[in-house]
């Protein structure tokens, strides 16, 4: 989503001709133009459309004079209105190229698109209905209650190793968690839908991790109160995941206490799915909780303004010169002087996870599949380490894929 300031004023306006030498000028006629929705945001406006999720953050007062544009007013007489009102030349004509530039402009021979119908919109209802929310809670408290019960249902790290086969483990936590990462994206785009947001899927990268992503632009674009929902799913199916697996591996647990195969499988993807939720304070890393935290803030992009202000606070203590802060919104910048904080508490987050989490995992791992190339060993042993090798180096190669694509979709962004 983007933000546009101000109208640019004019510096000087042009004197008028004689009536007996004044053209016709296109900016005495209406522009015709895309439907547009508007809805207060702050203290700024989000205008855009509907149909393509295109939206912009303007002041009151070009949302004013594009209001004025999309009622039909001819672009000189809106300039005029908006000098009376605000007191300010305006240069009409820019606004009319930034508004083309993003497609609320109707072209020539353009019609105006049909609304798309939102797909599965009943489902989403039926899914975040005062039925499912009672589902939902009973088997979130019995989890707790189960857990709390059998301390060793709670997660522990050991619980990944089911196999002594390291690529077996990787191949089953990969088929294992993709359906459980669909559902949480399905959560997502279905608490949308039910709210009538279109949604769509694409896979992203977070540092050199590859994420899935469910997108939902218009979500800007609805009262803050109806966002959270739609924000917030995909961690309630993540929960809701964790309490039905480590339900079903104490169901399966044998008379003498002990878990079966088909409970340490449980077991282990509920593992994952707990990596996956402490994922979730990660905020550098523009998590759920991320976005949940710069909805409720009205901020726009917190996460750019907190890496300025950190970088800004590293040129004091080096005695540079502050760098320019006015591309910025005024209150991500208010925001991002104690978020910033919070996102060097995040980066200590991740060592500590990792300490506590990854590194005994990796540790584990790495040990095992190095040491069978040092000793004697059995061929499926040494099949099974190059296996792994292979599988860590393809996560690497489509991480640094999709880091290639992004950076070549920024430069044609940037070109254009």
């Amino acid at each position: 989503m983007a933000r546009l300031g101000r109208p640019r004023a004019q510096e000087e306006p042009l004197p008028a001709r004689p009536d007996s030498e004044t053209a016709p000028s296109p900016l005495d006629r209406p522009q015709p133009m895309h439907p547009l929705v508007f809805h207060p945001e702050g203290e700024d406006v989000v205008v855009g459309r509907a149909d393509t999720d295109t939206y912009v953050v303007l002041p009151v007062d070009g949302a004013y004079l594009v209001h004025l544009l999309a009622e039909g007013t001819p672009p000189n007489r809106a300039a005029a209105a908006y000098r009376e009102r605000w007191g300010e030349d305006v240069d009409i004509q820019d606004l009319l190229d930034s508004l083309d530039e993003l497609g609320f402009l109707l072209a020539d021979g353009e019609h105006v698109a049909e609304a798309r119908p939102v797909r599965h919109q009943r489902l989403g209802k039926a899914l975040f209905g005062p039925a499912a929310w009672v589902c939902y809670a009973a088997l979130t408290v019995l989890w707790l209650v189960e857990s709390v019960r059998t301390p060793d249902l709670l997660p522990d790290y050991h619980h990944i190793f089911f196999t002594p086969y390291y690529s077996v483990i990787a191949l089953f936590l990969l088929a294992g968690q993709t359906p459980l990462i669909a559902l949480h994206e399905a959560f997502h785009a279905l608490a949308g839908r039910r709210i009538g947001l279109h949604s769509h899927f694409r896979l992203g990268r977070r540092l050199y991790y590859v994420v899935a992503e469910t997108s939902m632009d218009g979500l800007v674009a609805v009262p803050r109160r109806k966002r959270y929902l739609p924000i917030l799913a995909g961690v309630l199916a993540d929960v809701l995941a964790l309490a039905a697996l480590t339900l079903a591996a104490d169901l399966l647990r044998r008379p003498d206490g002990s878990f079966p195969l088909a409970a340490g499988l449980c077991l282990a993807l509920a593992y994952a799915t707990v990596l996956r939720l402490a994922w979730q304070l990660l905020f550098y890393l523009r998590t759920d909780l991320y976005l949940l935290m710069t909805t409720v803030l009205g901020c726009v992009d917190l996460h750019t303004a907190a890496k300025h202000v950190l970088r800004d606070r590293i040129r004091r203590l080096t005695g540079r010169p502050r760098a320019d802060d006015t591309h910025l919104h005024p209150t991500d910048l208010r925001v991002a002087r104690w978020y910033s904080w919070l996102m060097v508490l995040g980066y200590t987050f991740t060592l500590l996870l990792g300490a506590t989490a990854a590194v005994p995992m990796a540790y584990h791992v790495v040990v095992g599949v190095l040491g069978r190339f040092t000793g004697s060993t059995s061929v499926v042993e040494l099949v099974d380490s190059v296996t792994v090798l292979a599988l860590s180096g393809a996560q690497l190669a489509v991480a640094a894929a999709i880091a290639l694509r992004d950076r070549r979709a920024a430069r044609a962004a940037a070109a254009g």
